[in-house]
């Protein structure tokens, strides 16, 4: 069995790197010992309740997911699994982040109870299709973003590559997303959320960076709760040294990953860059 180090120079595993390191048995951390790691590198992590974040093995009797993290602060986690693992990472690297969409969770349950509206509702609904699979697109340049908006792959990712990394950072946040890192496959796609910053930001140590965003997202997802239409489909084999298959440009030619700019908008972007 491969142990978490082994993933911590990876490609897209960036903002849990220097925890995952820390990891070098095969046999993954037990909960207590996850929430030993949170206490010590996020102890300002808490609920959306304002509850101190712990991992725990899921009970029988646990009430709804989101509400028992919301009450009582306490993460189901299963021990010896890496998508619970990777999700008290995502606690560690992003609490402001988590306990946001944890809040946003109770307060939309709550408000569609007292519509009497059934179901969870497309905000809900989105949360937790970023909390999966949901990365944060940095830049400092606009007409990289515009081209990953536009579809434009082989442009954006091969054709601009080296200005790609002089102006932009791939920060997941979704836990399932490096859940499914560990044996890629085609097709494996996150949803992206975009974000245009100064050069400032590209300044600041790698950790600085992740702080930041994590209290920018936080903020974000609080001021003005997304939903579908705000995420944006994004390849994540096709994210420069994700596989070496994307050095080739024809990968990106491949329409089962990497589907074609779709509409007049779309050609309006690529025209004009």
């Amino acid at each position: 069995m491969i142990p978490p180090s082994a993933h911590a120079g990876r490609r897209l595993f960036e903002p849990v790197a220097g925890l995952l390191a820390r990891f070098t048995s095969p046999v993954l951390p037990t909960p207590a010992e996850l929430s030993a790691l949170c206490a010590e590198v996020a102890p300002d992590a808490v609920s959306g309740a304002g509850r101190p974040i712990r991992f725990v093995p899921p009970a029988p009797t646990d009430p709804a997911y989101e509400q028992h993290i919301h009450a009582s602060g306490e993460v189901p986690t299963r021990p010896g699994d890496w998508h619970d693992f990777f999700n008290a990472l995502a606690w560690c690297v992003w609490p402001r982040t988590k306990s946001a969409c944890n809040a946003l969770h109770l307060r939309e349950q709550r408000a569609r109870a007292a519509a009497g509206l059934p179901g969870r509702g497309p905000l809900r609904d989105a949360l937790t299709q970023f909390d999966e699979c949901g990365i944060v697109v940095v830049s400092t340049d606009a007409r990289i973003l515009a081209l990953l908006a536009a579809h434009a792959w082989e442009e954006v990712l091969s054709t601009r590559r080296a200005q790609l990394a002089a102006t932009t950072r791939f920060l997941i946040f979704g836990h399932g997303s490096w859940d499914q890192l560990r044996q890629p496959f085609v097709g494996l796609c996150a949803k992206a959320l975009h974000r245009l910053v100064d050069g400032a930001w590209l300044a600041l140590p790698a950790d600085a960076r992740q702080r930041e965003c994590d209290a920018w997202l936080a903020a974000r997802l609080t001021g003005a709760p997304f939903g579908k239409p705000d995420l944006t489909p994004l390849p994540l084999l096709g994210i420069p040294g994700v596989t070496p298959d994307s050095e080739a440009p024809a990968y990106y030619r491949d329409t089962r990953q990497f589907r074609p700019p779709r509409g007049a908008d779309r050609r309006d972007v690529l025209t004009e860059l």
